[in-house]
């Protein structure tokens, strides 16, 4: 079976196949203008590679960033909105909540780049009332008509519907939908009871506006992508990696895309677990430091974290869905070192990405960027970019080093390079520590997993910063993430309300909650027959949402086997409450405890990639991966004669001593002096210092 792994990047679109013939690795640049031009292009590279046909391929597995892209870069389509009367300015007020207390100038994204204008979000007369969902007031119909005639006069096709209390009755969004689409027809449409339904109708409207904000373009790349790989001659299932971690079809990211805002990075993620595992260390902070960001998650005890649903924000905006936990900063090879108007040395979040690019790309930028910064010390070989692909210009880097941060703070072109290194890894580690010290982890337990083009660079340097134990280098670090996408699983998800005292429910509170777990079953089981899964291939899990009565937010708790019981509604109880002394480090075990909302994951084991292990060591010099030696700057500022060694030609076993540098197709690893670096079994690296 011929299986791709496709993970685009601000810089770079990395591919992994595994097929009969082995695993091969992929690296092209990311065409920016349109991204599925530049997977097209790598699938068929890795194919030709791989001496395969496209037609062979039987599942591609994408990590996209085009949702993600347009929340950063706030070019999202314009939005109408239809709400209930009373509540237009919902999404403006947001939960009254203060960035930053203390300061009279702050920024609140949900004002400065509102996802609807408030001119566009129209209130209409319905009302639906809690806690039963009575319909209190019938829905405006003609109201609805009047708004998506000012809709078709501003040019809007992208429409939210989001009701007070539509998650106890969602008749009244189901009918202004149909009303819009018989207005509109090709209109782009979004409930908030369809994509979050959960109470808090902040959360739950920004949720369905972030949608519908993203999903026309999105759905528009999805399934061009889909239109141009079958053209290429890829007939294979198109999966898109979701921000939860499991994988899922076109179509339901088309319509959904909010599932994907953190596509890119959860694929790294899964990846760096996977290779904890390979290396036998499960307790792993991954840094996947490509061409524009850095993304850091921590691991413990190899198990991925999902973040609580109240901290899953994108771009200041509240997004009530799965993510993986992880922090994303702007810190990568392609990030640009400036000086700003006071003097100040900054290096980030702007990058120079792949168009332009770095000064030594040649391709007209003119700004030093990190990547440049490494060329200058010598720790990137400007003819060895790529395996000899990618052709540098050292002297470009040079001159952008030098006219830019070297000459207006008086100093040497070496320290200005340094110094762009030291600030880079600086701000990475205060990433790094906001993910693990700042909850109660201790970086000495674990080890620092850099990958990314530009990550084995910076892993001894992060590992020094925050203490951390050691350094792994995974197999093919630049293609790290892509190698994540063939990880991981198809999976659903589905959310019902059922607010219920759970203590005190007698049986009509306990028919209710197995109505609607008959209900989330029955949905994400759909999701799966409608995937062609096999029934006895799905699994489905139901998790309760549970808090103490007069708790803000809830907490995740094991449901029992089967229907909901009087005897076994204890499971549910004591699952909270245990999750609730993990978390806080108490619990009131006789206090009341309130279902708020059950959560059915759906899933299908796939295939997982199978990295083979790499010859031992027969104990003979490591000479044979010797290529040549040149001089190499290192962070104490020593200038040393350094060798380069071929990583593929190193054998399990083998200790590389530093300075030393490893290449290899899709990325450098750096071995500063002081220590060593040992190839395991995999083809994987393990770093330390000499003697620890």
């Amino acid at each position: 079976m011929a299986r791709i792994g496709v993970d685009v990047g601000g810089t770079n679109t990395d591919l992994v196949l595994e097929c009969s013939h082995g695993v091969f690795y992929h690296k092209v640049p990311t065409t920016l203008k349109n991204q599925s031009i530049g997977v097209v292009d790598g699938v068929q590279g890795i194919c030709r590679k791989a001496g395969i046909a496209p037609s062979e391929v039987q599942m591609i597995v994408h990590g996209t960033t085009t949702a993600t892209n347009i929340t950063i870069e706030h070019n999202g389509s314009e939005c109408g909105m239809i709400t209930t009367q009373g509540f237009r300015d919902i999404l403006h007020i947001g939960r009254h909540k203060r960035p930053y207390n203390f300061s009279l100038h702050f920024d609140v994204p949900w004002q400065s780049q509102p996802l609807v204008k408030r001119r566009n979000r129209i209130a209409v007369r319905e009302r639906i009332l809690p806690p039963s969902g009575e319909v209190a007031e019938p829905l405006d119909e003609q109201a609805v008509r009047e708004a998506c005639a000012l809709f078709r006069k501003r040019g809007i096709n992208s429409v939210v519907i989001g009701f007070m209390f539509a998650f106890l009755n969602d008749s009244h969004e189901r009918r202004a939908k149909e009303i819009v689409l018989e207005e509109m027809p090709d209109a782009y449409v979004t409930l908030s009871s369809e994509v979050a339904n959960v109470m808090r109708e902040y959360e739950r409207f920004s949720t369905a506006a972030m949608n519908s904000y993203v999903g026309p373009r999105t759905a528009y790349y999805l399934r061009d992508l889909d239109a141009r790989l079958r053209e290429a001659g890829v007939l294979s299932k198109l999966r898109i990696m979701q921000s939860n971690g499991g994988v899922s079809t076109v179509d339901a990211c088309a319509r959904k895309p909010i599932r994907i805002l953190m596509s890119g990075p959860a694929g790294g993620v899964i990846g760096g677990a996977s290779e904890g595992e390979m290396a036998g260390t499960p307790n792993i902070i991954t840094v996947d430091i490509g061409g524009t960001s850095a993304d850091v998650s921590t691991i413990p005890g190899g198990t991925v974290k999902i973040m609580n649903p109240r901290d899953t924000y994108v771009s200041g905006h509240p997004v009530l869905t799965p993510m993986i936990d992880l922090i994303t900063i702007g810190a990568g090879g392609g990030s640009v070192a400036h000086i700003d108007a006071a003097g100040a040395f900054h290096v980030g979040p702007r990058s120079a990405g792949s168009e332009p690019g770095p000064a030594c790309y040649g391709r007209g930028g003119t700004e030093p960027t990190v990547t440049d910064a490494q060329i200058v010390l010598g720790r990137l070989d400007p003819d060895m970019a790529l395996g000899g692909d990618l052709k540098l210009d050292p002297a470009l880097s040079f001159a952008a080093v030098e006219t830019m941060i070297a000459k207006p703070l008086g100093m040497t072109v070496i320290e200005a390079a340094l110094g762009i290194i030291r600030i880079v890894n600086n701000n990475m580690a205060l990433a790094i520590r906001s993910n693990s010290v700042a909850r109660g982890i201790d970086p000495r337990e674990f080890s620092i997993m850099p990958f990314g083009g530009a990550g084995p660079l910076h892993g001894v340097a992060l590992a020094e910063a925050i203490s951390a134990r050691d350094v792994i280098v995974p197999v093919a670090p630049g293609i790290t993430a892509a190698v994540g996408l063939l990880k991981t699983d198809l999976q659903y998800e589905h959310t019902e309300a059922v607010i219920v005292e759970l203590t005190k429910a007698g049986v009509a509170e306990i028919d209710r909650i197995n109505v609607a777990l008959e209900s989330l079953r029955a949905a994400v089981r759909a999701e799966l027959n409608g995937d062609g899964i096999p029934r006895e291939q799905q699994q489905i899990t139901v998790l309760a949402e549970c808090r103490y009565h007069g708790q803000g937010f809830e907490l995740r708790a094991t449901m029992p086997d089967g229907p909901v019981t009087e005897a076994n509604r204890a499971t549910i109880l004591d699952s909270f409450h245990d999750q609730h002394q993990q978390d806080y480090g108490y619990s009131y075990r006789q206090a009341e405890v309130e279902l708020i909302t059950l959560r059915a994951i759906g899933s299908a084991s796939v295939p997982r990639i199978v990295i083979p292990k790499i010859a031992p060591t027969n104990g003979s010099s490591i000479d044979q991966a010797l290529m040549f030696v040149r001089p190499t700057t290192f962070d104490d500022g020593r200038t040393l004669e350094t060798p380069r060694y071929d990583r593929d030609k190193l054998l399990a076993g083998d200790h590389v001593p530093g300075p030393a540098i490893l290449h290899q197709h899709n990325a450098t690893t750096l071995v500063p002096p002081g220590y060593v670096a040992e190839t395991l079994d995999h083809g994987n690296t393990r770093i330390r210092a000499i003697g620890a």
